[in-house]
C-alpha cells in the first residue's frame, strides 16, 4: 500500500472539501465509526472469552448493545452510540446518492452504492434499538433474522426472495474476503501520520479484521441458504448464529474469527480517525 505524506496536495483537497461542504455529516460519520468499533469489539471479546473457556458468549450487535446498557453510564453511552450510528447511516445513504466515494456509474459502481445505502438503512434500525434500550424499552432482539425470514417466506415467491438474500449476503461476505486480500486501504485511510513500519502493521491488522468479518457474513449466507432450502425460518441467523456455527467447528475457529472481529474494531477506530470522507 502506498502512503502519502501528511498535508500533501493530493490529500488536502479531499479533506478540506469534506469539512467545507458538510462538517456535521463528517463528524457524525466519525462518531458512527467509533460506535461500530465499540460494538464489534464487544462481540469479538465476548466470543473469544467463550472460545477460550473464560466466560463470555456468542452474540450479535444487538447483544453488544445490551452489554453496553449494563455497563457504568450505560444509558448515556447508548445515546452516544445511537447518535453515532444514525450519523453513520446518514453518511452511507448520502455517499450512495452523491457517489462521494467515487465508485462510479457503471454496473459495479451502482451495485456498490446500492449496498452502501442498504447498510445505512440497516444501521438506522440498530440506532433505533440503541435509543430504545437507553429509554428502557428493550430492543436489539437476537431473533430479528428469523422474524424477517418468516415474513419473507409468507410472501408470494418468498422462497426466491430468501435465495436472493442468501446470494447477496454470500456475495458481500466474499467481497469482504477479497478486500482483506487485496489491501486497498490506502484509498480509504490517510495513514501518513504513522511511520511506514507502524502503517504496515496497522494495515495487516485491518486486513485480518475485514477478512474475519467476511467469514462471518459468508456463514450468515450459508444459514440463509439452509432457510431457503428447507423453507424453515428457524434456520436463519445473524452474527450471533454464525459465531455459534463456528463454535460447533471447534474452539480455535471461533477464537480466530472472534479475535479477527476485535481487529475489525481496530479498523473501525482507524476509520474514525483517518477515514477520507467527503460529501459532494
Amino acid at each position: 500500500m502506498t502512503l502519502s505524506r501528511a498535508g500533501s496536495p493530493a490529500e488536502r483537497p479531499f479533506e478540506d472539501a469534506a469539512q467545507e461542504v458538510a462538517p456535521w455529516i463528517v463528524r457524525l460519520a466519525r462518531i458512527g465509526y467509533l460506535a461500530k468499533a465499540l460494538l464489534y469489539a464487544t462481540v469479538g471479546i465476548l466470543a473469544a472469552q467463550a472460545a477460550l473457556g473464560s466466560g463470555g458468549r456468542t452474540t450479535d450487535l444487538g447483544g453488544a448493545l445490551r452489554s453496553v446498557v449494563r455497563a457504568p453510564l450505560g444509558d448515556a453511552m447508548l445515546i452516544v452510540i445511537g447518535v453515532g450510528l444514525a450519523g453513520y447511516a446518514v453518511w452511507r445513504v448520502v455517499s450512495a446518492i452523491t457517489d462521494a466515494e467515487g465508485r462510479g456509474r457503471d454496473l459495479k459502481g451502482i451495485a456498490s452504492r446500492v449496498g452502501s445505502a442498504v447498510r445505512g438503512l440497516a444501521y438506522v434500525a440498530l440506532s433505533v434499538a440503541a435509543f430504545r434500550l437507553a429509554a428502557g424499552s428493550g430492543g436489539g432482539s437476537g431473533s430479528r433474522s428469523k422474524q424477517l425470514a418468516a415474513r419473507a417466506l409468507e410472501l408470494p415467491a418468498g422462497e426466491w426472495l430468501v435465495w436472493l438474500a442468501a446470494g447477496a449476503v454470500l456475495g458481500y461476505g466474499g467481497y469482504q474476503l477479497y478486500r482483506g486480500y487485496a489491501s486497498k486501504l490506502g484509498r480509504q485511510l490517510s495513514l501518513a501520520a504513522l511511520s511506514p513500519g507502524t502503517a504496515r502493521w496497522v494495515v495487516a491488522l485491518c486486513r485480518a479484521g475485514i477478512a474475519a468479518r467476511g467469514v462471518v457474513f459468508v456463514l450468515i449466507g450459508v444459514l440463509l441458504v439452509r432457510t431457503a432450502e428447507h423453507r424453515d425460518p428457524s434456520e436463519a441467523g445473524g452474527i450471533g448464529e454464525s459465531l455459534e456455527m463456528l463454535a460447533g467447528m471447534g474452539r480455535w475457529p471461533l477464537a480466530v474469527v472472534s479475535l479477527g472481529l476485535v481487529a475489525y474494531a481496530v479498523y473501525e477506530l482507524l476509520n474514525a480517525k483517518y477515514r477520507r470522507i467527503r460529501v459532494t
